[in-house]
């Protein structure tokens, strides 16, 4: 349906895909890796709360890591830390997801 190509009319789009469990964890690291190629350019990220956050300290992924931003609450609540290639949120995730959709960003439940 779309050619992958530098000026894509979708470019300019910012994406969040929300990750609340293992399973939404394994469908945002896959949307994003397709977001990526079929629009090169687009910023993505990945906003892990509630399961979704063990899952993904627990199963590592070197290119979603990376775009990926953990909920402070989440980590709290299982005892655990995440460094790089992770960004923990200064705010609880259900805020940062509201205040991302305000200043623009598209919500994808994942």
């Amino acid at each position: 349906m779309f050619v992958r190509t530098t000026d894509h009319p979708f470019t300019d789009l910012r994406v969040v895909l929300h990750a609340p469990t293992p399973g939404a964890l394994s469908r945002a690291r896959r949307n994003a890796a397709n977001l990526a190629q079929a629009v090169p350019g687009m910023t993505v990220r990945i906003l892990v709360n509630g399961e979704a956050v063990g899952a993904a300290l627990d199963e590592p992924n070197d290119d979603a890591d990376r775009l990926t931003l953990v909920c402070p609450i989440s980590l709290e609540r299982i005892g655990r830390m995440a460094g790089a290639p992770f960004t923990v949120l200064g705010v609880p995730g259900v805020l940062a997801l509201a205040k991302v959709q305000s200043g623009g960003w598209q919500y994808v439940r994942a």
